[in-house]
């Protein structure tokens, strides 16, 4: 390969066609293939189109070497699944995987064999708006959901299966500590100690990478000062040399030029340098890569070494992928709209990731038999519940309803309906016999560039809610949202309210299922509820402070004007029955860290039973603290979590085990250091993070 074939492996362009190949950008796009300066593509789909521009890349280069198309596959092809966060409510990372798996099939017919997912960017920042992109606030929870669907895109962790006509390639993302921005705003300043990163931010990356993660995509913000596209501590020590990541690294759209708006590189010569010497492979959208690295590698800033290193890893990806051996995709197998059964698994996922934040006196679910049903509110005739990122089936596939869902419901009854006018609501509310309340965030409020600095519901929205409450009816609230948001006062009149988050494409079927109790809630909060914005953050898995707050002390860690503590805690969600769970017992007293270094586990027994009238699901989370280290330690962290269903009256034990991972922390040594220490460990289970029974164990 020529110095310029191997730059054009590292180029990246979007596709800005509609219609298939040439004209504008694309016109570009054609004479980079052609002339073998091209490796990847994003942002095409279509059998036919994808087709199109690979035979150039095929037949028409010199090496013939085919391009690599890739799309944001976040939750759905065609098919919307509930944005990633709602799936994180379901505690079943199962959920992931059947979204992963429904969107391979339709992904791979149409040309495409790499996604821009999954994102595991831990955060304690509900005003940012790609919160909805993550699994929340806890590292463990983002690794077991990482996991899941690097798994069910690509298969056996080795790659072996990449080139199966049901996999895609997968991407981690965005490495690292995106979800530290500072402020909630998006490409903001993330500043942090090393044991921060590496206890916080870099769990979910590390079980994305043993779980075979192909490509990881470089995130837009600084990491201790320096821009993480061109951070040679985090994406080449830490990813590449310590972890032994063989895959190829992406940069973010446009991310290497911005480098210069960083006031981390001068130009664009040396932003690619600076970008590829540290670790990046790949330049998506900007060209700084093929402008100025013919220069570059001749000037010696560039090393040969460093720039096959980089194609080596691109064509490893392809070679994997079978697309040297199968570059088109056939055409009369092309998937082009939902199945039944993909629309059925969305229902299902959507229902599952439901949590009941409330439910006063039994209000919910709803009898079947009600003559009358208002289903009121700015939402609850929407067919855009699809959530951000939803990839091309939104534009094309109208979500359910909600309004639609309650008439299919139930078919006996009056089903009215009212839009955002306070006056209408009410007057709808007074004739119905109850009254379902849809309330919450457009999608566009959400996702990237979408901060928000007042996060509770949008205008005119809690006055329609008390223009309801006000008639003395019966009623309930639904909330459809990517993100936590700042509960008002309505919350505490409200007798019941469903999170129903941005379901997807059967968004409104899945709230008809959980409000008339074809499905019994069963979701968990995997992020907490602030009281209010000037609390932020808040979050569960906070470090204790010298002076805890203590509501007796004036000089303790407090806020004058609010009460202690978040309006929802993480973990929280209720059900149609009630359970109990036993306090957590460890099989041992204590264990040893030269028993740990080796293997061995302590399994901590959690009994949980059913003492309601209904069959539902709990989840039984285990949290542990280490009560004094060398590092202050998070009060609790999430170390196990498992959904159990149970009919009424039935009892199950659950059994956790407790390895060196869970029990140990990573300092602040730049270069890595793990420990585990001497001490009592506090362990926590029940059904929120602010469970209040545990057992002990000591490490020795």
């Amino acid at each position: 390969m020529t110095v310029q074939e191997k730059l054009g492996q590292l180029q990246q362009l979007t596709w800005t066609g509609e219609t298939g190949p040439g004209g504008g950008q694309t016109a570009e796009t054609e004479d980079a293939a052609r002339a073998g300066r091209l490796g990847s593509v994003l942002n095409i789909h279509g059998a036919a189109h994808t087709n199109a521009l690979q035979r150039i890349a095929v037949e028409d280069s010199r090496l013939g070497i085919p391009l690599l198309f890739g799309l944001d596959v976040i939750h759905g092809f065609w098919t919307t699944f509930p944005i990633p966060l709602a799936q994180a409510a379901a505690f079943d990372p199962e959920v992931s995987r059947s979204d992963a798996e429904v969107a391979n099939a339709e992904t791979r017919t149409n040309g495409v064999r790499w996604t821009f997912a999954p994102m595991m960017d831990v955060t304690h920042e509900p005003r940012w708006g790609r919160i909805a992109e993550g699994s929340g606030e806890d590292p463990y929870l983002n690794a077991a959901y990482a996991v899941a669907k690097i798994r069910a895109h690509q298969g056996a962790a080795d790659g072996s299966e990449l080139a199966h006509d049901d996999r895609l390639a997968a991407c981690a993302k965005h490495f690292v500590a995106y979800g530290g921005a500072e402020g909630g705003r998006d490409y903001n300043t993330v500043d942090m100690s090393e044991q921060r990163l590496r206890n916080h931010y870099l769990p979910p990356f590390k079980a994305a990478i043993d779980a075979g993660a192909a490509t990881v995509m470089a995130a837009f913000n600084t990491v201790g000062g320096v821009p993480a596209h061109g951070n040679a501590h985090t994406m080449q020590a830490i990813l590449k040399d310590e972890w032994d990541f063989d895959g190829f690294v992406v940069s973010d759209y446009t991310g290497v030029q911005e480098l210069i708006a960083h006031g981390f590189a001068e130009d664009g010569a040396d932003a690619a340098a600076l970008a590829f010497t540290a670790g990046m492979d790949m330049e998506m959208v900007s060209t700084n890569i093929t402008e100025h690295g013919e220069s570059l590698v001749e000037s010696g800033a560039l090393p040969l070494d460093r720039l096959d290193d980089a194609v080596a890893r691109v064509l490893r990806l392809k070679f994997a992928l079978g697309l040297f051996e199968t570059p088109y995709c056939d055409e009369s197998a092309e998937i082009t709209e939902p199945s039944p059964a993909a629309r059925a698994a969305a229902r299902a996922a959507a229902a599952r990731c439901m949590v009941l934040l409330k439910n006063e006196a039994s209000a919910l679910p709803l009898a079947p038999d009600l003559a009358s049903v208002a289903v009121v509110g700015p939402f609850a005739d929407s067919t855009d519940l699809h959530g951000t990122w939803a990839g091309p089936g939104c534009r094309r596939f109208p979500s359910v309803s909600v309004v639609e869902a309650v008439r299919e419901a139930a078919p006996s009854a009056t089903v009215t309906h009212a839009g955002t006018d306070p006056s209408q609501a009410a007057d709808a509310a007074r004739a119905a016999d109850v009254t379902v309340v849809v309330v919450g965030e457009d999608p566009a409020l959400s996702g990237e560039a979408a901060a928000r600095a007042d996060i509770a519901l949008p205008a005119g929205q809690e006055e329609l809610i008390a223009a309801v409450a006000a008639t003395g009816r019966p009623y309930v609230v639904v909330l459809v949202n990517g993100r936590p948001l700042v509960l008002g006062d309505w919350y505490d009149a409200a007798p019941a309210v469903l999170e129903a988050w941005h379901g997807g494409i059967e968004a409104g079927s899945a709230v008809a299922d959980a409000l008339f109790g074809a499905v019994n809630p069963g979701g968990k909060l995997p992020v907490t509820f602030p009281r209010a914005v000037g609390q932020i953050p808040v979050y569960y898995n906070h470090e204790s402070t010298g002076r805890p707050y203590d509501p007796d002390e004036k000089y303790t860690s407090k806020y004058l004007d609010l009460e202690d503590g978040p309006r929802l805690p993480f973990g929280h969600g209720l059900s149609y029955t009630t359970f109990t769970t036993s306090e957590p017992t460890p099989t041992r007293e204590s264990i040893t860290r030269d028993e740990l270094a080796a293997g061995a586990t302590v399994e901590v027994t959690v009994t949980v039973t059913n003492t309601g009238h209904r069959t539902g699901d709990e989840t039984v989370q285990l949290y542990v603290h280490d009560v004094a280290a060398s590092i202050a330690q998070p009060v609790r962290k999430l170390r196990g979590f498992r959904r159990v269903t149970l009919a009424p009256g039935a009892t199950t034990t659950v059994t956790f085990p407790l390895g060196e991972e869970d029990l140990g922390f990573w300092t602040n040594d730049p270069a890595g250091t793990f420990r585990v220490e001497r001490g009592r460990f506090d362990v926590y289970a029940g059904t929120s993070s602010t469970a209040p029974a545990y057992g002990t164990l000591r490490v020795l």
